[in-house]
């Protein structure tokens, strides 16, 4: 079975010089600036963290919220040559 990283993407528009809006842009938010940041890991996240930390032989800190996951298993992923 396959996980998959959902990616938190939001899409910004800035204002030219002549008034007009410029064409949006698809930028992917840091975890750190999530409005849901701070709830608790999804069962995903989790179950992803512990196939990741298994391979890489590390232990996750229980009670993670969502940023603290993503962020982790960026590093997992960095570590163990997945998802990239």
């Amino acid at each position: 079975m396959t996980l998959v990283r959902v990616v938190v993407q939001t899409f910004e528009t800035t204002t030219r010089k002549d008034g007009g809006m410029s064409e949006p842009t698809n930028a992917i938010k840091d975890p750190a600036d999530w409005t849901t940041g701070e709830e608790p890991a999804t069962g995903a996240q989790e179950s992803y963290l512990n196939t990741l930390a298994s391979e890489a032989h590390e232990e996750v800190p229980d009670g993670l919220t969502k940023a603290e996951a993503s962020v982790k298993i960026d590093e997992l992923q960095e570590k163990t040559g997945r998802g990239r």
